[in-house]
Formats: structure tokens, sequence, C-alpha cells
């Protein structure tokens, strides 16, 4: 069965941990209903997020990001059907923007958005991997 992934990212409006602890329950309780799993990667800067699942599912819970008040400038940045998840656990795994990804700097200047989808898919596919390493 074909999963859809889809990737976006949007600028933090009024990011704290508290805000970012709403998302990731809000998130968690949704995907977990809807089917969907995938990866958030938050910092001040920058959301950058994955989803995965079935095609409706994330469809809809894109357009419901997308005019989420907690989200400015939201950016579909790739959207690909796959056989495989690249979460299969995790109804929303969280981590912090690490800095390898992109500095302040980059994310300033557009990174992810001037990048090739391959490039910010890989930035999964390495969170990924750490956690069956």
């Amino acid at each position: 069965m074909a999963i859809t992934q889809l990737i976006y990212c949007s600028q933090p409006f009024g990011f704290d941990d508290a805000m970012l602890g709403g998302i990731l329950l809000q998130a968690r309780r949704n995907n977990a209903r809807d089917g969907l799993t995938g990866a958030l990667i938050a910092r001040g800067d920058i959301y950058i997020q994955l989803l995965e699942g079935p095609a409706a599912a994330v469809a809809t819970t894109f357009a419901r990001i997308a005019v989420d008040n907690r989200h400015l400038a939201v950016a579909r940045l790739s959207e690909i059907e796959t056989e495989a998840r690249l979460f299969p656990t995790w109804t929303m795994r969280d981590d912090v923007a690490p800095s390898w990804a992109w500095s302040a700097a980059e994310v300033e200047r557009g990174a992810p958005l001037n990048l090739p989808a391959a490039d910010v898919r890989a930035v999964f596919e390495r969170l990924a991997r750490l956690d069956v390493a």
C-alpha cells in the first residue's frame, strides 16, 4: 500500500516550550486517530515536519496546519508516494532542529526553501536512522 510523505516548513509564531508541547500533544492525538506518523524538527526560527500515511489524511492534516495561527509562511517542500514509512512507530517524533541541518543564518536566507527536495528529505532520513542506531 502506497504511503504519502509530505514535508513542509513554517515559521513558528510565539515559539516556546509550552507552544511546542501543545503542538506535539495535538499532533500525536490526531495522528493516532488518522493513521499518520512522522517527525517535527523545531526551534525558534523554523518548523520542518514530515507527515506520512494515507494520502487523504496527509492532505487533510496539511490543510489544517496551513491555517493554524501557530505557523507562519507555511510552505510545502516535497510530496512523494513511497512503500515504507520513515517513522513507523512515531505518531510524531520531535527533535530540536540540529545545527547540522541549517544554521540560523541559512534559515534567514531561505533554507530549506531553496534546497532540492532530496536534501530536505535527507534530514529526516538521518533522523530516522538515529531511531534504529
